[in-house]
């Protein structure tokens, strides 16, 4: 496993693992790395040193006499403020709500929201999942639908 020290365009740094270097360009190229605190899809490994571990000399250079002093523990990380935390809470709700007071249709989602407009079925509350295009179509034919939010820890 490899440890690499990344920060995303606006300078937030972290810290991820990663089975190898191949797999860490496989997946920053197919955008599945991103910034924990701003979902930013921009990231960039920075500079670090190995850690490497100690055996003994073994022909190298010599081992130091003694470690070097500790240095001060950093400030905590803050990744998300109060509010985002809420407006998180909230979202998270809401989905709970949404799950617990309708019916889950999958991607029949636009198939069964046109056969209640028309009449072909009986009305209740549903949700599931459209592509842009479908949901477009249901609102040019006058089918009221709306998109959930969702949170950007859970397309991780």
């Amino acid at each position: 496993m490899i440890r690499y020290a990344l920060s995303c365009e606006a300078g937030h740094a972290f810290e991820s693992w990663f089975p190898s270097s191949e797999s860490y360009d496989d997946q920053l190229a197919r955008g599945l790395v991103a910034c924990p605190v701003c979902a930013s899809p921009k990231v960039a490994k920075q500079l670090m040193a190995p850690a490497l571990g100690r055996r003994g000399n073994r022909g190298g250079l010599p081992a130091p006499a003694e470690a070097p002093p500790a240095a001060p523990a950093p400030e905590p990380v803050r990744l998300m403020s109060e509010p985002e935390r809420q407006l998180r809470a909230m979202i998270r709700e809401l989905h709970e709500h949404v799950a617990r007071t309708s019916d889950h249709v999958g991607d029949r989602f636009a198939e069964e929201a046109r056969k209640m407009h028309y009449g072909e079925a009986e009305q209740r509350a549903i949700h599931g999942e459209a592509s842009l295009a479908e949901a477009r179509a249901l609102l040019e034919e006058g089918i009221a639908v709306q998109p959930l939010p969702s949170l950007p820890d859970e397309r991780n």
